[in-house]
């Protein structure tokens, strides 16, 4: 396990800095190392890694959404309103409705199977998505409008609607029947999060006010919180619905609000932990990631991804009506929403494990489309930030 360590530290980091220095995002790189250390090439991470890889990929999506949450000041989101909602959910459900449309036609599926590789596509990357968009917060791009504050938040829903989704669709695959309560257990899902996670950062804020430890101990209970509210999840499905990731984010918003000048320390530590939890996220999407059985979903499966990407465009589009977004400003917006990665590396083989018939193509679909996007994704954010935003002082 050590050894899988070393090498998996030693070639991300190594491999990222190349790309970086080469004007590309360096998570490229360590989804390469992945990919050249895992099962599907050298082999040379251990077994013991590879078992928890899916926890340590929770993992890293909770400091993900931390980070968000603590960046995102509700005066911001105010701000913002409608489009954040209509982002959170338009494109998404665009983006499934083209799947649900044009996979069981290229590919003779059933529209289940469809249903399932549409929400297993339709998930934006937080792991892309966030950081990209807390830099250009940090440097003033787009800040008068609140463009990075708009796409960060509703990406993260985006998510997580998205997730709620492809849970349904998999209770109705097991029981073979339409689950009128599975649609109605979505906004169930989102408001109950909302409810909690406000609450817990409410009180985590009076707690840290009245009980005074240093930051670093701050960040170990405000994680170990947030793994307990991912937990409390499961443990309550049966009896409610709660998006626990949603809530991660609300108590982080929440915490700002009600403590702003310790959630902005905060900020700085678990921007120390992202440079750990980055590394090991990519890394192991990477390993997840079998090229061979990409390659063998072909010409039709890029078609089919192209045919969504234009849908999710569209849904941006849509979204943003009536906004005071300019042409390029929206087409940034849009470019932002491309990237895919940490919920189709998580999620992607589970049709093939419960047996679905195409669940080899549904997977081979989906880390294509961590292949084609991720990279195109990030790449497009970087390269046309400076021509299609504006830099405010992040203060006014």
């Amino acid at each position: 396990m050590l050894l899988s360590l070393a090498l998996i530290f030693s070639l991300g980091l190594v491999l990222s800095e190349l790309f970086s220095r080469a004007k590309l995002p360096g998570f490229i790189g360590m989804i390469i190392a992945g990919a050249i250390l895992g099962p599907f090439a050298l082999d040379l991470i251990d077994d013991t890694v590879l078992n928890i890889s899916s926890e340590l990929r929770q993992v890293a999506l909770i400091v993900i959404l931390l980070r968000a949450g603590l960046n995102l000041d509700l005066e911001d989101l105010k701000k913002i309103g409608r489009p954040a909602i209509f982002m959170a959910f338009l494109p998404a459900t665009f983006e499934i409705i083209a799947v649900v449309i044009f996979a069981p036609m290229l590919f003779d599926i059933s529209y289940i199977e469809a249903g399932l590789l549409a929400t297993i596509l339709a998930a934006v990357s937080p792991a892309v998505v966030v950081p990209k968009m807390i830099s250009l917060m940090d440097k003033g791009y787009g800040h008068k409008k609140r463009i990075p504050h708009l796409v960060m938040a509703s990406a993260s829903v985006d998510d997580i609607y998205v997730i709620v989704l492809f849970t349904i669709l998999v209770r109705m695959y097991q029981t073979n029947e339409l689950n009128f309560m599975g649609i109605i257990n979505v906004p169930i899902a989102i408001i109950l999060g909302i409810i909690v996670g406000g609450i817990v950062g409410y009180l985590l804020a009076k707690i840290f006010a009245i009980v005074r430890v240093r930051d670093t101990i701050k960040v170990l209970l405000v994680l170990a919180t947030a793994f307990f509210i991912v937990t409390l999840e499961g443990w309550i499905e049966d009896i409610v619905p709660m998006s626990g990731l949603l809530a991660v984010m609300v108590m982080g918003i929440s915490f700002l609000q009600f403590a702003p000048i310790r959630a902005k320390r905060l900020r700085i530590n678990f921007s120390k932990i992202w440079v750990f939890t980055e590394l090991i996220l990519f890394v192991l999407v990477g390993a997840a990631v079998d090229l061979s059985l990409a390659l063998s979903a072909g010409l039709v499966a890029l078609l089919l991804l192209l045919i969504e990407l234009i849908f999710r465009m569209s849904g941006v589009g849509l979204a943003l009506l009536g906004t005071n977004l300019n042409k390029k400003e929206r087409l940034f917006t849009g470019i932002s929403y491309i990237p895919k990665a940490t919920v189709q590396a998580a999620i992607g083989a589970i049709p093939l494990s419960l047996g679905v018939p195409h669940g080899d193509l549904i997977l081979a679909i989906a880390v294509l489309s961590i292949i084609v996007t991720a990279p195109l994704g990030a790449i497009g954010i970087e390269s046309t930030k400076d021509s299609l935003l504006t830099i405010e002082n992040p203060q006014s």
